[in-house]
């Protein structure tokens, strides 16, 4: 029987569909010219398509691993699925029209999807947490690859958190509201007005802060993490130290600190309306400091671990 049909039959055609709205995506970038709010008007459906492809694929495999409450797990899967299948909905349907589905509240169609936008975040987010809570009380033989998806889910929940942060107006943009004249509410940038100068493809602002980056970073640990345990079980016929389940767990340890660590500095750096493509001292510092412990707890981590000794007299009884 192939390995996949053990995976969460919703989310895996959510995930297909999700690749086939990529495709299309990828030929609007191609053959519409239509701009909005400074990046190719395709540009959205293009990164959420994309993205949703990936977590969809990563949570029907995860809760295949799911040794408890499975009934729980599809449950939560399918609320994902719904989930995306509305977010896709309004992103295709205001980019078709030629609208911003994120921030905008032109008109009250607009603030409409806008906020049904919001709340099937909060559902989506949430199922996401149920799924992450049961990995936490699965039972998997590898500890590696068990703590890679238990911190890469808790790091992933932490990132689309952040993305709250976004819907938070700036303060010309709160009287507007309180004078009944705003048009948006929320932002990506900090610091400077959205649709300025920005990085190719990612779209992420070069003249101020960006709160997509640690967005975009934080939730996609749900892949890297585990990538990260399949290269070290890859590495272990070359190199002998990779074979100890412990050593596997310790570096694993370390990666998710790591990255955990990664995902703090570019939040404070965006919240300081920093580009990312322009780093202070304080920044490079910072980056130096996590680039430092890690090469020092990876070192430890692959240091030989001590082979448990045998009790001599414990071994005649048996």
């Amino acid at each position: 029987m192939p390995f996949w049909r053990s995976w969460h039959r919703p989310l895996l055609a959510v995930s297909a569909l999700m690749a086939a709205l990529t495709v299309i995506s990828a030929l609007g970038l191609a053959f519409d010219d239509r701009v909005l709010t400074g990046s190719p008007v395709w540009s959205k459906p293009f990164k959420f398509s994309l993205s949703f492809t990936l977590y969809g694929l990563s949570l029907a495999w995860m809760l295949s691993l799911a040794t408890r409450a499975r009934r729980l797990g599809w449950w939560a899967g399918a609320t994902v699925t719904v989930t995306m299948l509305i977010e896709m909905a309004v992103i295709i349907g205001q980019t078709v029209r030629g609208r911003r589905s994120h921030f905008n509240v032109e008109t009250a169609f607009d603030a409409a999807l806008y906020n049904v936008m919001g709340a099937t975040v909060v559902v989506l987010w949430t199922a996401s947490l149920v799924i992450a809570l049961l990995l936490f009380r699965a039972d998997l033989p590898d500890r590696a690859s068990a703590w890679a998806l238990k911190l890469g889910s808790v790091i992933a929940l932490t990132g689309a958190a952040l993305g709250f942060l976004m819907t938070l107006p700036t303060s010309e943009q709160a009287a507007a509201d309180r004078a009944g004249t705003a048009t948006t509410l929320g932002a990506h940038a900090v610091g400077v007005p959205d649709g300025g100068p920005s990085m190719p493809l990612t779209g992420w602002s070069t003249t101020g802060g960006d709160l997509r980056i640690p967005h975009f970073l934080g939730m996609h640990a749900l892949q890297l993490l585990p990538l990260l345990v399949l290269a070290l079980l890859l590495l272990a016929p070359r190199l002998p130290r990779l074979r100890d389940e412990r050593v596997r767990l310790r570096l694993v340890l370390t990666a998710s600190a790591a990255y955990a660590a990664l995902v703090a500095l570019v939040t404070w750096q965006a919240l300081r309306g920093q580009p990312l493509t322009r780093p202070d001292g304080a920044t490079l510092a910072a980056l130096a400091a996590i680039l430092a412990g890690t090469a020092l707890s990876a070192r430890l981590a692959l240091r030989p671990l001590p082979v448990p000794r045998k009790d001599p007299e414990r071994e005649l009884v048996s």
